[in-house]
């Protein structure tokens, strides 16, 4: 049995290492190894007392079994006060409606998607930053990533066709120096408003054309700011506007709420998604990477149902 289930955990480790870059990758090009996406711990959910009703009716002690979350039961006898047993019954019923009630609306309706299997639940629930009507979706990225790189035309396809109340915003990571000087780019564009015209354009250049875009030196952020640069201007963009974005109050603003939202959300792997403050998922969770397209489909079934609410 042991022996079943170590194997079983390495095979379960090697799927996921197909699916997501880790927070201790080097922020070079290719992580040869990631762990499995951080999400939120599984929410236990132990079974409700179940009395006998016909004992309580009679008047006679009261046999309630429990069943405890490591499998085992405990059975208690209460004493045969019927007014004591009907509030019992009366309470073990109100839980019984709350744990069905909580675990239906954690479930779309019509859809395969389970809690604990396919997303997490987020708790507490963390505060959205979009309008009053929308959908938060969050997807967290780093571009050095193969695995982000690889999901991207799924992301750009679904981008197309979402519901219009569904509010996508990437998030890059920012673990380390290097992860910060990606991150910087991305939102120096993004500020210039030029992040959609070469979003594409810095995932070829890292993950085709081999080069990092922060230099030799992953800890240097003068040389990879001077390499960012460089390849700006290949691109056609003002060298001068760029340099002004680049430490300006927009970006800085940006990146100190990147770094709160992978802290707030615990991401340790990337692509990792969030939607609407309340549920996390991956592409491993929804189905694997040869399915890239079953993530999007999630995300968009728990937005629709957050939309309904």
């Amino acid at each position: 049995m042991r022996l079943r289930r170590l194997s079983l955990a390495l095979g379960l480790g090697m799927a996921l290492a197909l699916t997501g870059c880790g927070k201790q990758e080097p922020s070079g090009l290719a992580p040869a190894k990631a762990p499995a996406p951080a999400t939120e711990p599984d929410v236990k959910t132990t079974a409700a007392a179940t009395p006998s009703k016909t004992a309580a009716e009679a008047g006679k002690p009261l046999t309630v079994t429990r069943l405890n979350e490591d499998g085992s039961e405990t059975v208690e006898e209460t004493p045969g006060d019927t007014g004591a047993q009907n509030k019992l019954l009366a309470a073990v019923a109100s839980t019984v409606a709350a744990a069905t009630s909580a675990a239906s609306a954690a479930t779309p309706a019509g859809t395969p998607w389970q809690e604990g299997v396919n997303y997490k639940r987020i708790v507490p629930a963390q505060p959205t930053n979009v309008a009053a009507g929308q959908v938060e979706v969050l997807e967290f990225f780093w571009y050095a990533c193969p695995h982000c790189y690889a999901l991207e035309p799924t992301v750009a396809s679904w981008l197309k066709s979402k519901p219009a109340y569904i509010a996508f915003s990437r998030v890059p990571v920012l673990w380390n120096e290097g992860h910060r000087s990606l991150a910087r780019l991305f939102y120096t564009l993004d500020s210039m408003g030029k992040l959609n015209d070469v979003h594409s354009e810095i995932f070829k250049e890292i993950q085709v054309n081999n080069d990092p875009l922060i230099g030799p030196d992953p800890n240097n952020a003068a040389a990879a700011e001077r390499v960012q640069l460089s390849f700006i201007k290949r691109l056609g963009i003002s060298d001068a506007d760029f340099e002004k974005e680049y430490h300006g109050f927009n970006v800085e603003t940006a990146m100190q709420r990147a770094d709160q939202l992978v802290q707030r959300y615990q991401v340790v792997a990337v692509p990792t998604f969030v939607v609407n403050g309340k549920y996390i998922t991956d592409v491993s969770m929804a189905g694997g990477a040869e399915h890239p397209e079953r993530v999007m489909s999630l995300i968009s079934d728990l937005a629709a149902q957050e939309h309904k609410h």
